[in-house]
């Protein structure tokens, strides 16, 4: 393999012409001096440093830097689960939203309602009663309209306020109608139902159905729909004596 330079060419072309001739090229044999070995000078401390901080600058402003690890930002962000009935918020027989902090210090029962139901009238009677009873110590009834059992409660949420308001005196509020059960089940009843499981399962098996909070928003007790309001009042009043 031949070896020249550039400069080699040029100066030859001095002597013996243009190296465009076949002929000259053919008898010229070219010899360039050994490639020297060198080695770059180390730059000075000032160079190095101006180099290191031109790097930290541009990895420093790569916000974020993500050097082969997953941040699930949506697991992070997500609140804790719900521990008692105050975290939530629920609709009011109006639209509006109402926070179930302001009963902490109360002590609830919660209860899906039906106007046409065959237990309405011992169920909203005596609850009244309850209500009239100790809510100056303390009770609050939390009322949830419900169409689920048997199609008992059809009527707009205005009808179902004047059936309860007019024809029981209820007192207690009355809620937006709700689903209970199934896919549509409202945040409120998810947490009633698995906080107290009944023996036939945790799904409510009709109108009427009783859960009993105690004052720090934890579900203590689940009634059966056939469990008249004032055969749980000693349970109440249990509840209600705690400091």
């Amino acid at each position: 393999m031949l070896y020249f330079s550039t400069r080699h060419l040029i100066n030859l072309n001095k002597f013996v012409g243009p190296l465009s001739s076949f002929s000259i090229l053919k008898n010229t044999h070219f010899v360039s001096p050994p490639i020297p070995s060198f080695s770059l000078p180390s730059p000075p401390a000032e160079a190095r440093f101006a180099c290191t901080s031109a790097v930290s600058a541009v990895f420093n402003s790569r916000k974020p830097l993500f050097l082969g690890v997953r941040v699930d930002r949506t697991m992070a962000s997500q609140s804790a689960p719900p521990q008692s009935v105050h975290d939530f918020t629920v609709k009011d027989i109006k639209g509006n939203d109402v926070d179930l902090s302001i009963y902490k210090g109360k002590v609830l029962i919660i209860v899906n309602v039906a106007s046409e139901c065959g237990l309405a009238n011992t169920n909203y009677t005596e609850l009244a009663q309850l209500y009239g009873k100790y809510k100056d110590q303390g009770l609050e009834i939390l009322a949830f309209p419900c169409n689920q059992f048997g199609s008992q409660e059809p009527g707009t949420n205005e009808q179902i306020q004047e059936f309860a308001c007019t024809r029981f005196k209820a007192e207690y509020p009355i809620f937006d109608k709700v689903d209970v059960n199934g896919a549509n089940t409202v945040p409120l009843y998810k947490f009633l139902k698995s906080s107290k499981g009944s023996l036939l399962g945790d799904g409510i098996k009709w109108n009427f159905a009783k859960f009993l909070v105690d004052r720090e928003g934890h579900v203590v007790d689940r009634y059966l729909p056939t469990t008249s309001p004032l055969s749980i009042e000693k349970d109440i009043k249990k509840l209600l004596e705690k400091a």
